[in-house]
């Protein structure tokens, strides 16, 4: 592709993206014998794809604009924000949610939140889990540009 046709930042965030989803998609399979096709969408599980894709963003920013440039420099630190976010926030966020499940789940029948839809309970990411998508990333945007031959 001819230089400066393709965005390459974009590119290398939506690919990092759509890879860490998809092995979310296969990793369920091997794991459970089973396709779920939610898993497409699903937040929290390995890798993260928001480190996937903000560490690919980041990345391909550096290598476009200057790992010196003002623009890095805000790619990193929002890369740095998510990844602390899906990890801490995010994370208690889903082991709450577990809890406040249980406690509606051991509540007599005839309590007016006995019937309330369980929480999401996987929305964050552990630590591995953050770094593995963070590998991703930097792999993604690397193969991108080799792909692309320039950006």
């Amino acid at each position: 592709m001819a230089g400066g046709v393709v965005n390459y930042p974009l590119v290398a965030g939506l690919i990092a993206f759509a890879l860490a989803q998809s092995t979310k998609f296969f990793t369920t399979w091997y794991k459970e014998k089973r396709w779920d096709a939610r898993q497409f969408i699903a937040s929290g599980g390995m890798p993260s794809s928001h480190s996937a894709t903000v560490t690919a963003l980041a990345v391909s920013v550096g290598i476009q604009e200057g790992f010196r440039s003002a623009t890095f420099a805000t790619s990193m630190i929002l890369a740095c924000v998510v990844m602390h976010d899906a990890f801490g926030v995010r994370l208690h966020a889903g082991k709450q949610a577990e809890v406040l499940n249980q406690i509606v789940y051991e509540l007599p029948i005839e309590h007016p939140l006995a019937e309330t839809k369980p929480l999401r309970e996987i929305l964050g990411h552990t630590v591995p889990q953050v770094v593995a998508g963070c590998i991703l990333g930097i792999l993604t945007a690397v193969v991108i540009l080799l792909a692309l031959g320039s950006y």
